[in-house]
């Protein structure tokens, strides 16, 4: 900048408001051009310079350099954008001399770093998962954890091998995932509901879930309803949020003989609510009656919902089921309850015309009323289908939910498979976005998006940190141990299918003032590699490595340990690895540090 003109100065102030994107890490001032005690501060996005002196100058010599201002990337640039950052003001006290800073602005080209990752890349937090699909989310909190309950899509393939559009004809089993920051998603596998190897073998599918928890007889039951196609309507129980699950009755809980239940095209899509006074409520059905011609009259009242009153036990029903006469209709019953208003909320249907007033084609809309079981008022359509957001459509799926003190909607897309195939082809991934509610109890319109909601905790990593546990990757699978990770963990999954260049990461990883010393996992390793922890990017500083061999012996894991840089604070933990090509290298199951001594 230029220099000051002669006078008698007191001080140099100059303000820069840094962009969010961007981290301020230090600044160098030029000590040859300056006068006096140079110093900064930052507060927020305000970043201070100041130099104060009874002889305060800032002349030329060999440079019109004041200072250098050092700064990192804040966070993930998914896509290439320019920040900027803007001077508020330079001025000089004690003189006369005034800077103008009008176009003082520094443009700065943030480009996105190519991971190989698949839709979820590093900075966004949607998908929640993308190593594997999940439709039709059901979420449930307990203990300080959401759990969401999905449809487990999984490819299906022709006669020669390749991929075809997702019939949901084979789907018979669920798939959990739970988080306790809403960032980083604990894989707990796959449930068996339906079919000969499932809990419920009276069942053929098991569609669009739905869990609830209730305290019976002092004890923790979990209940976890599904869709038997569109034919009927089961029930599972376990003691904890992850099973193992069993079918207590051996039938449908709700079937066609069900009082209440006549008209309903669809047996399907149950959503569930146990209120404020233990009582549980079942709400069910859809479809459009008048089979492949319906009347106007039909497609905008199809009256194929219903709400019905359950046992104390939660695997019986009590009395008959009650309509709920949502305007076009056509699935994906949602339930939830805000300010003692109970709101139930549906999929529009894609039928004939739907006039101003009424829900659009395909969308999330949601009714009110003061009973669980109604009568219910219609309100207002809340999120479009997913083709307005990710250039996919489809059908609509939901459940609002709230957690730890803010409200959340889970649906699903199919924008995993369309990054995979160029084509959705059916094969469908959970989002979270966040929900807000007016005072009065109406419901903005919920913006869906891929950079989902913000993390609510930092990662604990001094305690044991199961592999399946992860907010990014690229190119790993899961499956399923064949012992639990511990007593309050009946299910455990670790990482495997790693080749060379694959990796996993962790947001938010808290190490404290002092910093790791050491890391430790178990590993299993089959033609063995290098495993690489990172921070904040699979290019990032290499704090640690750790050469694993290959397995030998009866039992194939083992623990791998290995020395840490220091680091400090909160950061994106990366771990990646390198190994002969084309080889299946190692597993992974559990990973932790160790702290560091505190330095004096």
């Amino acid at each position: 900048m230029d220099e000051l003109p002669a006078g008698d100065y007191r001080s140099i102030l100059a303000s820069f408001n840094i962009p969010d994107a961007l981290e301020v890490t230090g600044v160098t001032f030029n000590e040859a051009n300056i006068d006096g005690a140079a110093a900064f501060s930052t507060q927020g996005n305000r970043l201070q310079l100041q130099v104060t002196g009874e002889e305060t100058n800032f002349t030329h010599h060999g440079s019109n350099l004041f200072a250098t201002i050092h700064l990192r990337v804040a966070d993930f640039a998914p896509t290439d954008r320019t920040v900027v950052i803007r001077t508020d003001y330079i001025r000089a006290e004690g003189g006369s001399a005034v800077y103008n800073v009008h176009q003082a602005a520094a443009h700065i080209g943030l480009k996105t770093l190519n991971t190989t990752a698949l839709a979820k890349v590093p900075g966004y937090h949607n998908p929640l998962v993308s190593h594997k699909f999940g439709a039709d989310p059901f979420a449930m909190v307990f203990d300080g954890r959401v759990y969401i309950y999905m449809t487990n899509d999984e490819y299906e393939y022709d006669a020669n091998g390749n991929i075809v559009n997702n019939t949901y004809g084979k789907i018979n089993t669920i798939t959990v995932i739970s988080s306790a920051d809403m960032v980083n998603w604990t894989d707990h596998g796959a449930i068996p509901v339906a079919g000969p190897n499932g809990a419920a073998k009276w069942a053929s599918n098991s569609w669009a879930p739905a869990a609830a928890h209730k305290v019976i007889d002092g004890k923790d039951k979990f209940f976890l309803y599904f869709a038997n196609n569109g034919s009927g309507i089961g029930v599972l129980t376990a003691d904890s949020p992850v099973g193992p699950w069993t079918d207590p009755i051996g039938k449908p809980l709700v079937s066609w003989s069900t009082p209440g239940v006549r008209g309903v095209v669809w047996l399907f899509d149950p959503a569930v609510l146990v209120d404020d006074d233990g009582k549980g409520y079942l709400y069910f059905g859809g479809g459009l009656p008048g089979g492949s011609s319906p009347t106007p009259a039909q497609i905008s009242n199809p009256r194929t919902s219903r709400v019905i009153e359950l046992a104390d036990n939660m695997i019986e029903t009590a009395g008959s089921a009650v309509e709920i006469d949502a305007p076009y209709m056509f699935e994906d019953s949602g339930i939830h309850k805000f300010n003692g208003k109970y709101y139930y909320s549906y999929c529009s249907n894609f039928a004939g015309v739907h006039p101003e007033g009424t829900p659009p084609p395909g969308e999330i809309a949601y009714m009110v009323s003061d009973s669980p079981m109604g009568p219910f008022t219609y309100v207002a359509p809340i999120l479009k289908n997913p083709s307005t957001f990710f250039g996919v459509g489809g059908n609509n799926h939901h459940s609002i939910f709230e957690f730890q003190g803010e409200w959340y909607i889970a649906y699903h897309a199919q924008t995993v498979s369309k990054a995979a195939l160029g084509d959705g082809k059916g094969y469908r991934s959970t989002h979270i976005n966040k929900v807000d509610i007016y005072d009065s109890g109406y419901i903005r319109n919920i913006q869906a998006d891929m950079k989902g909601v913000p993390a609510i905790a930092n990662l604990n990593p001094y305690k044991r940190v199961e592999a399946e546990t992860f907010a990014w990757n690229a190119g790993i699978r899961t499956s399923a141990a064949n012992a639990p990770a511990n007593a309050d963990q009946p299910v455990n999954l670790y990482v495997t299918d790693v080749h060379d260049g694959d990796w996993f990461a962790v947001a938010n990883v808290d190490f404290g003032d002092t910093g790791a010393k050491t890391f430790e996992a178990g590993v299993s390793a089959a033609a063995g590699g290098t495993l690489e922890i990172r921070l904040d990017s699979p290019n990032g500083q290499v704090i640690g490595k750790v050469k694993i061999a290959p397995s030998k012996g009866k039992s194939k894991w083992k623990v791998a340990c290995t020395e840490l840089k220091q680091v400090s604070g909160v950061r994106h933990l990366f771990f990646t690895f390198k190994g002969a090509k084309e080889e299946r290298l190692m597993d992974i199951d559990y990973w932790s540090l160790k702290k560091a001594k505190s330095r004096k």
